[in-house]
């Protein structure tokens, strides 16, 4: 008997696991530094600001505004085939100008999209322990 494979889960490291803990715990978390007042997004083990190694996991608001995106037709592994269309976007937080995301956006109509788009964080649960932070659009 076969079964139709999940999907890719997320690996935690040293440099990643404060972004996945907060993840499924419900929030979304992202680093700062408070050597320049930055946040920091992908994790990183410096600040690409100022070098600094001290970084700190910050819970953010979760509001974001859609900077970019595309839709998937084709599923680039089996686990995604009941997924299609899909949409991959790129999201900006509101705490800090240029603080992108890499997300899936849930519950809106690729007809819909238009970039500026307002979004919230919500999260799935892949995998009892894996939680991935994706985003709606904000409802009014």
């Amino acid at each position: 008997m076969s079964q139709t494979p999940l999907k890719p889960l997320p690996l935690a490291d040293e440099i990643t696991g404060g972004y996945w803990e907060a993840a499924r715990a419900g929030r979304l978390a992202v680093q700062y530094c408070p050597g320049c007042a930055r946040y920091v997004h992908l994790p990183a083990d410096i600040c690409p600001g100022c070098d600094n190694p001290d970084l700190q996991w910050r819970t953010v608001s979760g509001r974001a505004e859609l900077y970019s995106y595309t839709v998937v037709h084709d599923a680039p592994a089996p686990g995604f085939a009941d997924s299609l269309p899909y949409i991959v976007g790129v999201v900006e937080l509101e705490e800090q100008a240029g603080l992108l995301v890499t997300t899936n956006l849930m519950d809106v109509d690729p007809d819909d999209l238009r970039i500026g788009l307002t979004l919230d964080v919500t999260f799935e649960e892949l995998a009892p322990g894996t939680t991935v932070p994706q985003f709606r659009p904000r409802k009014a």
